[in-house]
């Protein structure tokens, strides 16, 4: 008789930010502020120093999930996740990323199976160590920068008043995409948030 052992865990799940209190509400955050929605909502603390990141296991509609939260700051994120990604020998298609986005209003979220890093270091980066861009991602808007202002300026600013209201329902509605993601598959999800 042949016995197949269940992987410890199935998915990766990596929430994209900067460490440090200096970065906790900026936009560039909206991943760390999700994985915070996400640990309320499923009683997950990550909070274990594991692969240059704070992560846990975690149970999400029947699967088991990885949190991670990089502590490598954002541009070399993808040091944190290839770490995880070849111990538990997981593959391309099961590392959903949940990240910022500056090319879409405060507040709005975007599904996506794969594609491009649309500008942004933290994926670009993923990309570069992990296999490619065939991972799934959520992606929250956090504003589009003022014409002619500094975009490193604009990521790294907080959110005030309207914005931040949005941003607050908008990490709750990811932290629900990542629950229907993992446990619906992607085009569910894509079909009620995106």
């Amino acid at each position: 008789m042949i016995f197949f052992r269940k992987p410890a865990v199935s998915w990766l799940v990596v929430f994209l930010g900067n460490p440090g209190a200096k970065y906790a509400n900026t936009r560039h955050n909206a991943g760390f502020m999700t994985a915070d929605a996400v640990s309320k909502k499923y009683g997950a603390r990550i909070d274990r120093l594991k692969f240059k990141a704070l992560t846990c296991i975690c149970d999400i509609g029947g699967e088991k999930a990885f949190l991670m939260k990089p502590q490598t700051f954002m541009n070399l994120s993808g040091d944190a996740v290839r770490g995880a990604q070849a111990f538990y020998k997981v593959p391309t298609e099961h590392i959903l990323v949940v990240s910022d986005d500056i090319s879409m209003p405060t507040g709005k979220l975007r599904i996506r199976r794969s594609g491009s890093a649309g500008g942004h270091n933290g994926l670009k980066d993923i990309m570069a160590k992990c296999g490619g861009d065939g991972f799934p991602r959520v992606k929250i808007g956090v504003g589009i920068p003022p014409e002619g202002g500094d975009v490193i300026d604009w990521v790294l600013g907080s959110f005030k008043n309207k914005d931040a209201a949005d941003m607050a329902e908008a990490v709750e509605k990811a932290a629900d995409a990542v629950g229907v993601i993992l446990s619906e598959g992607i085009e569910k999800a894509m079909s009620i948030f995106n």
